[in-house]
């Protein structure tokens, strides 16, 4: 009797957990389209031991292996602790230069955090990337201002460091390893591999530069930072797994030390893998190499603070199957439902020449760029735009997430500005300056003061939109990107460029103080793209830009009728609260019409720096030297073999 009691309340528990789970489940599908995407943790950092185990997991979860290349399913696990003292400043001063005056530096996201560019000064010289190889002007005073060196560099260079008297070169080109077929055992002779190269010059003689060092890394340069003495760099290569064996991550330096990083993997879903590595160097430190490599995604936005490296990657988009509300579950029809856009980020430790993994995160929906992210007191804060398809048709919105320091989502303001998606954002101390655009240009001033819980203070709704922000001064904001109008069918188009200046001192009613809009429609700026191009100073009271514009014509005989042709060069302002913008004047490298150029001519202006009281604007062909308090003409420098980035055989 005692028995059949107890097997009556078990059955009785059982119904009543069925009933529960089957009401979860029809109220979770019906309200699947108004929440956020449910995150997986996928956090466990795992290690291969061996070529074949990399083989085996990319046979068994990529689509030539199990014919599907997306999971839907989350793996147990807990993401690491921050580790304790990796997160410490290392304490690296930045190298001092024996310098007679003042001069500009590469425009950079976080202070003390270098970014390799095409070109740097040192206050007295410029070093540039120039075809196929490194040129270094002597640039001061610019009226005696001559190409020093002309120094051929193998592959395709691309990037420069420059500290104190080293500098490096990035380049890429294809090396070759042997293979080993499975089928046959045989060995082919040589099979070709893209490796790119840090080549290190020692500049004691800036008329001959010595090259001191040439690191290789396996893969395709994709950024890199410096900090101090000590850089970093990313690479990325193809994980190809045919009939050879699979070439594993390796790095290594003329002077023979050679590292064959460990691979790491965190069991994540992706559409096509790579080995990512993370490889370190001291640019003083001859015998400093490190690296660490792990099986990801393709990178989709990079960015470093001082602390630590953080690497996003955008998961694949799978389709969910939704059984129909009201049906047996067991035996419902289904319909599909999509999954929303998630960016899952990785974040490595840095401490000098050392690289170890810190944690992961997810959020819902996609990065802009490196601005999207940014680090304060050990969180991470990021802005995301989530676009996708659902039952009511298209929907797009934006969010802004808080991580800790062990990348847990700690605070979130989410739904912001629906059917707008972002077009620039600036973290600045407590605060996000965000831009979003759909017809009207939304600027929003976002509190972060509490990372629990975000907040919006103010917006401002002006047309026209910017593409990248800059700060002016921490009341002041500096804006460039396209203005708007509207047009005969009723929505809006793109016109000229302009520069915009915003006062956000009442954070509850930001305003714009003052505006420019050059050139028509189709107008355009590198710095629009590359915030490298964007050269400010508050001391010196400048704001040069590259500009491309599209200029109207008036027809001689005509004055309804009017052509258009397009102005190369930059443009040069001052500007301040008071005053807003005041052009001090333009630089062009060439007075032809260059209409018939898309993207621009070698005279497209693509660079510009200060020393002292001169201007360098800088495009493929030339550097022109202007004075600055008269914007007049001082020199012409031609650069060698007008190009940058013009590939030469590599040397064997």
């Amino acid at each position: 009797m005692e028995k059949e009691i107890n097997m009556e309340n078990r059955w009785q528990i059982v119904w009543m957990v069925a009933a529960v789970t089957l009401i979860a489940v029809i109220i979770g599908y019906g309200i699947i389209r108004e929440q956020p995407p449910v995150l997986s943790e996928e956090g466990v950092l795992k290690q291969f031991a061996s070529a074949g185990e990399v083989r085996a997991y990319l046979a068994a979860h990529t689509p030539s292996g199990t014919g599907t290349n997306t999971w839907n399913r989350a793996v147990d696990g807990i993401a690491p602790q921050a580790m304790s003292g990796v997160g410490e400043k290392s304490g690296a001063a930045l190298p001092s230069l024996d310098i007679s005056t003042d001069h500009s530096t590469t425009n950079v996201q976080v202070q003390g955090v270098d970014e390799a560019d095409i070109v740097k000064n040192d206050g007295r010289y410029i070093y540039v990337i120039s075809g196929g190889e490194l040129a270094i002007v002597d640039a001061y005073p610019g009226e005696k201002a001559k190409i020093l060196s002309e120094t051929p560099v193998n592959g395709t260079p691309s990037e420069i460091f420059l500290s104190g008297d080293r500098l490096v070169v990035f380049s890429s080109g294809n090396g070759y390893y042997p293979v080993m077929y499975k089928t046959s055992g045989m060995v082919a002779p040589r099979s070709v591999r893209t490796e790119s190269h840090a080549y290190v010059y020692s500049l004691g003689d800036r008329s001959n530069p010595e090259l001191v060092r040439d690191i290789t890394f396996s893969g395709t340069y994709y950024d890199s930072r410096m900090i101090g003495d000590q850089v970093y760099v990313i690479t990325n290569e193809n994980v190809y797994y045919g009939m050879g064996d699979i070439p594993m991550p390796e790095v290594k330096d003329g002077a023979g030390i050679s590292i064959e990083p460990r691979v790491s993997y965190f069991d994540v879903p992706f559409d096509t893998f790579t080995f990512s590595t993370i490889s370190s160097f001291s640019m003083t430190d001859d015998r400093s190499l490190s690296a660490e490599s792990y099986l990801l995604g393709y990178t989709s936005t990079l960015y470093v603070s001082q602390d630590n490296i953080y690497m996003a990657f955008q998961k694949p988009v799978t389709i969910r199957e939704v059984p129909v509300v009201g049906k047996d579950i067991v035996a419902s029809p289904v319909r599909q439902q999509p999954a929303e856009e998630i960016t899952a980020i990785y974040k490595f430790a840095i401490r000098d020449s050392q690289i170890r993994f810190g944690g992961n995160g997810e959020v819902a929906g996609h990065l802009l760029n490196q601005f999207s992210m940014d680090e304060s007191g050990g969180n991470l804060r990021v802005a995301t735009t989530v676009q996708g398809y659902g039952n009511s048709g298209s929907y797009v919105y934006n969010n802004v997430f808080v991580l800790d320091p062990g990348m847990k989502t700690v605070g979130s303001l989410k739904y912001i500005a629906p059917d707008e998606k972002i077009y620039a954002t600036r973290f600045i101390g407590d605060r996000l300056y965000m831009v979003t655009f759909k017809r009207i240009d939304p600027l929003f001033v976002i509190d972060l003061s509490d990372p629990a819980n975000p907040g919006i203070l103010g917006e401002l709704k002006i047309p026209g939109y910017s593409d990248y922000l800059h700060p002016y001064d921490q009341n002041h904001l500096i804006g460039i990107g396209k203005e708007t109008e509207s047009n005969d069918w009723g929505g809006v188009s793109t016109s000229g460029l302009k520069l915009a200046l915003f006062d956000v001192s009442d954070v509850n009613n930001p305003k714009e103080v003052d505006h420019v809009e050059i050139g028509e429609a189709g107008s355009d700026s590198e710095a629009l793209r590359d915030h490298k191009a964007f050269l400010f100073s508050k001391e010196k009271d400048l704001l040069v830009i590259p500009v491309r514009a599209v200029q109207k014509v008036l027809l001689k005989g005509d004055s309804a009728s009017y052509t258009q042709k397009i102005w190369q060069g930059a443009y040069a302002f001052s500007v301040s609260p008071s005053k807003g913008f005041t052009l001090r004047g333009t630089i062009t490298h060439s007075d032809e019409d260059t209409s018939g150029y898309y993207w621009g001519s070698q005279d497209a202006v693509k660079r510009s720096l200060y020393i002292g009281d001169v201007l360098y604007t800088l495009s493929s062909d030339e550097i022109i030297a202007t004075n600055l308090a008269t914007m007049t003409l001082i020199r012409v420098i031609p650069l060698p073999y007008g190009g940058y980035g013009t590939p030469v055989p590599m040397i064997e």
